[in-house]
């Protein structure tokens, strides 16, 4: 399996198999425009499901191992508090239950914990509260928010020095491309965001973003000193440069996203409920998955797109196109002569006049053929030809032609010919 997935690396790199990914880019534009549709409606629709960390609110942690879910989110309305989501959470090795609710005041945590511990025989002293205030929360939401646009701003600035600013426009594409998905998925599903989701969030789009840079570098490589030519156009350089990096970017996206998924099921499976672990592995692992589709489909595809908007790169393409019109021209040229051999009599065995032929093929290539490839006789001279006697010889001239007047000697040394009477030896 190892060594055919590095034949067809090689065979890529080399261009033997090549997959046009920059050529069915209006495809990937599409399924991506269906993602990033999906993704936007859910997010106006559902909206995204902040943490206490970001909202505010309380967290009261107990531990009763004979209750159900049931049984704690009736004690939880019952004290008076509607909408807080309660689940199961590992602390060591004891299952403790968890109760996210809402900002609440000093009486309304009181008259809550009092209805736990009355409803499921927990003790008020084991009863763990933690509150935090909207101005906390709304710090933090700045502080990532603000995080996150450094992060871009600093990504384009790179990215316009060290290549050009086409590239770093298709770099940030594909990186709001990845932003948009994730948080979708997290709409969609109705994940909870938390402070280690945004910390995943900045990780992936660097992961992202670094893939997306290795296949830059390769066009780049590939593209340089492309306007001097005329044999390959920027989306067919670009289009060999991604299948160069092909291989790599799927071992290292599947080697970075198996210890991941590892520690997605280790924190669902094992530590159940919701924890910091499961939080971060989950948004490293849609964000990997997003950030090796855009940099394979979105990101060089659009780079193509803006590059050949440029006056140079739409000549160059024109010069490409011309040039391999030309080569198709004269294969077909080459094939008509091929399949139109000639008769005996020196007739074209397809039917048609030897003029005739020589103007298709002239208007296939776009040259006259005679100055290639000889005169080709004209019509009257085929006329001629075809009603001289049978055995009677071909006059000197193009093959099969009949030349008109008397037939001349050389002469001899560029001088007068002189003739010997007939019957006299010469002198020796």
């Amino acid at each position: 399996m190892m060594s055919r997935l590095g034949d067809l690396g090689g065979k890529l790199y080399r261009g033997e198999v090549s997959i046009d990914f920059v050529g069915r880019r209006r495809l990937w534009y599409a399924i991506s425009g269906l993602i990033l549709v999906i993704s936007i409606v859910a997010l106006l629709v559902r909206g995204l499901d902040f943490s206490v960390d970001f909202k505010g609110g309380a967290i009261f942690t107990f531990s009763a191992p004979s209750a159900s879910l049931s049984q704690v989110q009736g004690a939880v309305t019952g004290g008076g508090v509607d909408g807080a989501i309660v689940q199961q959470v590992h602390a060591g090795n004891t299952l403790n239950w968890e109760v996210q609710t809402k900002e609440l005041t000093g009486p309304q945590t009181i008259a809550l914990e009092k209805k736990i511990s009355s409803e499921l025989g927990v003790n008020t002293d084991n009863i763990t509260v933690k509150t935090v205030g909207p101005l906390w929360g709304s710090q933090i939401s700045s502080k990532a928010l603000q995080a996150l646009i450094a992060f871009l701003i600093v990504i384009v600035i790179y990215l316009s020095i060290a290549f050009d600013l086409r590239m770093a426009i298709a770099a940030f594409v594909a990186l709001l491309h990845d932003l948009v998905i994730a948080t979708g998925v997290y709409a969609l599903a109705g994940f909870q965001v938390a402070p280690a989701t945004v910390i995943g969030l900045l990780t992936i789009l660097g992961y992202s973003l670094y893939d997306t840079v290795v296949v830059f570098d390769k066009v780049r490589e590939n593209t340089a000193g492309l306007l001097g030519g005329a044999r390959t156009t920027y989306s067919q350089a670009a289009n060999l440069a991604l299948n160069q990096t092909l291989v790599r970017s799927i071992n290292t996206s599947l080697i970075a996203l198996l210890p991941v998924a590892a520690i997605l099921v280790v924190a669902t499976a094992v530590l159940g409920g919701s924890n910091e672990l499961e939080d971060l592995a989950l948004v490293l692992f849609i964000g990997m998955l997003s950030g090796t589709y855009s940099s394979i489909f979105i990101a060089t595809p659009v780079l193509c797109d803006l590059k050949e908007r440029q006056p140079q790169y739409k000549a160059l393409a024109k010069r490409v196109a011309v040039r391999a019109s030309g080569a198709r021209a004269t294969k077909r040229a080459a094939a008509k002569a091929e399949s139109s051999p000639r008769s005996a009599a020196g007739a074209p065995a397809s039917g048609l006049s030897s003029a005739q032929r020589a103007e298709d093929v002239q208007d296939d290539v776009g040259y006259d053929v005679d100055e290639v490839e000889g005169a080709e006789p004209s019509a009257d001279e085929l006329t001629a030809t075809a009603s001289r006697p049978a055995g009677a010889p071909a006059s000197r001239g193009a093959p099969g032609t009949a030349r008109p007047g008397p037939r001349q000697q050389p002469r001899r040394g560029g001088g007068t010919a002189r003739h010997r009477p007939a019957g006299k030896k010469k002198r020796r």
